[in-house]
């Protein structure tokens, strides 16, 4: 299977098989994290390692005691660093505030989020599978204080890996590729297209179930007011801007 039919059979898995991961597979993935494009050939990620059970169970609820958390017999952790690159320049003797700011915390998330998927294409590329834990960037500072990272070090992307548990595990439903491509300008959608798109998401059972189950109109109204509610993201969002001041950007 090529990259492209990697890509294109992508799906989330929760549930893995008791199969620990070789370290020579292990070392492939992180070589393919960490040959990817990175701003001006800076590099400016790291990646923790997490295969120890007792340090999945500390980081456990940070990430809501998802079972995931301590289920995968492998889960990396990209971070944002610019650490590493302070530390060199200051070993040229050579001041690092020019990189205090949002602009520096942006070069170094996408850096870290480049190799981020590069390791999870490499990973399904392999047999493995992977899930994106987004509870890494609400509760950011629980996660420094775990993972001991110093200033200008975040973590920005969590990634358990690990053999699928249920091979055939479906796609998840996306909205067509049509739908989120435009060429040369922004075209603005109408109301037919918007219903068109999200047809094919709000039809899936298991939205169908969450939508009934916690009686909702559709599938807008469960995502809003349920799954990412507005207080929740406001809290969070707080929290996140605090950390990225206090860390140094």
């Amino acid at each position: 299977m090529n990259a492209i039919d990697t890509m294109l059979q992508h799906r989330s898995i929760r549930e893995f098989a008791d199969q620990p991961v070789a370290k020579e597979t292990l070392d492939q993935i992180l070589a393919a994290a960490c040959n990817g494009s990175t701003m001006g050939g800076m590099q400016l990620f790291s990646i923790i390692v997490t295969q120890d059970k007792e340090m999945m169970r500390k980081m456990a609820p940070a990430h809501f005691n998802q079972p995931i958390a301590t289920n995968a017999p492998l889960i990396l952790t990209f971070c944002a660093d610019f650490h590493r690159f302070d530390r060199y320049c200051e070993c040229r003797n050579t001041p690092t505030d020019a990189y205090h700011n949002l602009q520096a915390y942006q070069w170094a998330v996408t850096d870290a989020l480049i190799a981020a998927q590069n390791a999870c294409v490499a990973a399904e590329s392999l047999g493995l599978g992977i899930c994106w834990l987004g509870t890494i960037t609400y509760n950011t500072p629980q996660f420094i204080d775990i993972l001991q990272l110093p200033k200008h070090v975040i973590p920005v992307a969590c990634i358990p890996m690990g053999y699928p548990a249920h091979p055939d595990t479906p796609l998840t439903p996306k909205i067509s590729n049509s739908t989120l491509i435009h060429h040369e300008t922004y075209r603005e959608y109408s109301e037919e297209e918007i219903n068109t798109a999200y047809a094919t998401m709000e039809q899936a059972p298991n939205n169908v179930n969450m939508v009934k189950e916690n009686h909702f109109h559709n599938l807008a109204e469960d995502w809003v007011l349920r799954r990412y509610k507005k207080e929740d993201n406001e809290y969070f969002s707080d929290l996140l801007q605090k950390t990225i001041t206090e860390q140094g950007f």
